[in-house]
């Protein structure tokens, strides 16, 4: 269980013990596993605004109980990276659950859900020089293209400057793109075969050289299709709680056999799985790999 009065009390009397622990990390010697693929829990969504899992609107507000179910999902066997804001990785560095682990640092968290500048989604979190400083193996950014919102462009070309900046460092560039629109007011992501498509191509472009680019994609119909637009290595998204998992497991598994997937990226799916069981989830994801 994280022990969360030490957490306090580390911040507020000892705040450089966040340095330390980054520090003193233990490094990971390659992003795979032993299976041979990057298993990633992402944690990333509670600094957008973005707290629902499943039909519970505030699932993630509770940072003790986050941070618990983190640390069990990254005790799991198999389990070989992670993707947070700052504030969450330093908690899971003071608690010293970031051994060996691929650690990637979220970087643009200023769309914030729901909002009007939504598509104009600002680098409010890490940088690359702050991601280089820390030890970390890359930086993730979130890039939706709503073809008619022109906050779209401002995003467009924050991710392709982070890219260069990460690549300059020899650091993962881990790009997630949509095709979004606003339906109803709401931002909504196009999962079509077509759009993801349109969409990775986009940020295979990005920057100045794609050597460190690795996209972060759906599940959409027509996987084979999708995936044959790029080279570029992929990781598989979790997306949201769904109340029939199995059918997101063999979505899964159907992608690996993809060659360009590396992986999954899994957030919400296995943090609040239907029962709540953590660790059955995670080894259920692991065994896909």
């Amino acid at each position: 269980m994280a022990d969360i009065g030490t957490l306090i009390d580390a911040r507020v009397q000892h705040p450089q013990a966040i340095a330390e622990a980054a520090a003193r990390r233990r490094k990971p010697t390659s992003y795979f596993g032993d299976h041979g693929k990057l298993m990633i829990i992402a944690a990333d969504h509670p600094a957008r605004g973005a707290l629902r899992a499943g039909g519970d609107a505030l699932a993630m507000a509770n940072r003790a109980d986050l941070l618990n179910r983190l640390c069990t999902a990254l005790e799991r066997p198999g389990v070989n990276g992670v993707l947070g804001t700052p504030d969450i990785l330093e908690d899971l560095l003071l608690l010293g659950a970031l051994d060996d682990k691929v650690v990637i640092g979220s970087m643009n968290r200023g769309g914030l859900a729901g909002t009007v500048f939504e598509m104009d989604d600002r680098f409010t979190a890490y940088d690359a020089d702050s991601i280089a400083a820390a030890g970390f193996e890359g930086g993730k950014m979130l890039l939706r293209i709503d073809p008619d919102d022109s906050g779209t462009v401002a995003t467009l070309e924050s991710c392709g400057r982070a890219v260069s900046d990460l690549a300059g460092r020899r650091l993962m560039a881990m790009v997630e793109p949509f095709i979004s629109h606003r339906v109803d007011g709401r931002v909504r992501n196009e999962l079509t075969a077509e759009a993801m498509t349109r969409a990775m191509t986009v940020s295979a472009g990005l920057g100045t050289t794609s050597a460190y680019t690795w996209l972060k994609v759906p599940i959409v119909d027509e996987m084979e299709r999708v995936m044959a637009a790029t080279t570029l290595p992929a990781l598989i998204l979790g997306g949201e709680v769904t109340a029939d998992p199995e059918v997101v497991y063999a979505q899964w598994s159907k992608a690996l056999a993809l060659p360009t997937v590396q992986g999954l990226v899994i957030g919400r799916t296995l943090l609040f799985p239907p029962g709540g069981d953590v660790a059955t989830a995670v080894d259920r994801a692991v065994g896909l790999l």
